[in-house]
C-alpha cells in the first residue's frame, strides 16, 4: 500500500520531491480524502437502450493510512478522464476498483450527481415531453466489498385528504418531492424507481399538458388524496417488496400551498440483508 513511486525528474535533471508520499508522524489516519464537486461530462445508459449525454458532479475519496502525509489528488482526475465509456450503475463497481487500485487504498467512495431525463407521454393527448429528475449514484468499496446506492428525487402532486373532506368545493394540492435512497444488490434502472414513486402519488407530473390532460391530472389527484404520511408509507411498502433493494430511506416533502412551511415525513428500512 502506498509504495514509494519513482519521482519525476525536475527540469535540471534531478528527481522532483514527492511530498504527499512522504511519512507523517502524527499517527492519525484519515477516513476520506480526495476531490469534491468536480464537473465532468458523462454518458449515462437509460432503460430504453439509449445514451444520455449530461454533466455530472463527482465527489471521489479514499482512506489514507496514518503514516502517509497525503494522497495523489491528480489520479482522481485521471480516472475520470480515462472513463470515456458509458457510466452506469452496472460499471460503477469497476470505477471504484480502479480508484482504490490507483490510489493504493483499502477503502474508497464515489458520488456522481446529475440530471436525468425521461420522455413522458401526457395521459390523454399523448403529447410527449421531457421530465428531469435529480439522480445520485454512489458507491463504497472496503477490502474489495462493494455497496451501491441510487438516490432519486421524484417530483409529484399530492392532494390533502383533510382539505377534500371538509371543503364543499375542491381541495388544496401541491408539488411534492419524494426522495428515495436505495441500497441495491442487483441492477435497478433509474426509470424503475421513478415509476414506483409516481404510482403512489396523488398524481404524477408531466412537462407538457394539453387541456384534456390538465382535466385528467386535476381529477386524478382529487380522486387519490395523500397525506405526506400516506406517501412515504405507500412508497416504503413497494420498496420493501422489491428484492433488488435491501435497505432504503424514503422521504417526502410537501411544499404546502396554504402554509409557509413544508410537511415532511421519512421512513428508513435498514433491516434487510444483502442477497
Amino acid at each position: 500500500m502506498n509504495a514509494p513511486h519513482k519521482p519525476y525528474p525536475a527540469p535540471d535533471g534531478l528527481p522532483m520531491a514527492d511530498v504527499q508520499n512522504s511519512a507523517d508522524t502524527r499517527q492519525i489516519a484519515i477516513n476520506r480524502v480526495g476531490i469534491k464537486s468536480i464537473r465532468h461530462p458523462v454518458k449515462v445508459l437509460d432503460k430504453s437502450g439509449g445514451i444520455q449525454h449530461t454533466i455530472a458532479v463527482f465527489n471521489m475519496y479514499v482512506s489514507l493510512p496514518h503514516n502517509f502525509k497525503g494522497t495523489h489528488m491528480s489520479r482522481f482526475v485521471e480516472i475520470l478522464n480515462s472513463h470515456e465509456r458509458e457510466i452506469s450503475v452496472q460499471n460503477f463497481p469497476a470505477m471504484l476498483r480502479e480508484m482504490v487500485r490507483k490510489l493504493e487504498a483499502e477503502t474508497g467512495h464515489i458520488e456522481m450527481n446529475f440530471p436525468y431525463f425521461i420522455n413522458k407521454s401526457a395521459p390523454v393527448s399523448g403529447v410527449q415531453s421531457l421530465m428531469d429528475y435529480d439522480v445520485t449514484l454512489s458507491g463504497e468499496i472496503c477490502h474489495g466489498e462493494i455497496a451501491s446506492t441510487i438516490k432519486v428525487v421524484v417530483p409529484v402532486t399530492s392532494l390533502c385528504p383533510c382539505s377534500k373532506k371538509i371543503s364543499e368545493r375542491g381541495a388544496h394540492n401541491q408539488r411534492s418531492h419524494v426522495t428515495v435512497s436505495a441500497r441495491i444488490n442487483a441492477h435497478l434502472w433509474i426509470e424503475e424507481i421513478v415509476q414506483l414513486v409516481e404510482a403512489q402519488a396523488s398524481c404524477e407530473l408531466y412537462g407538457l399538458l394539453k387541456r384534456p390532460d390538465e382535466k385528467y391530472v386535476t381529477e386524478r389527484a382529487y380522486d387519490n388524496p395523500k397525506f405526506v404520511e400516506d406517501m412515504v408509507r405507500d412508497v416504503a411498502a413497494r420498496l420493501s417488496a422489491e428484492p433488488r433493494i435491501y435497505s432504503y430511506v424514503v422521504e417526502s416533502e410537501n411544499f404546502e400551498s396554504i402554509h409557509n412551511h413544508s410537511a415532511y415525513a421519512l421512513i428508513e428500512n435498514a433491516n434487510r440483508k444483502p442477497a
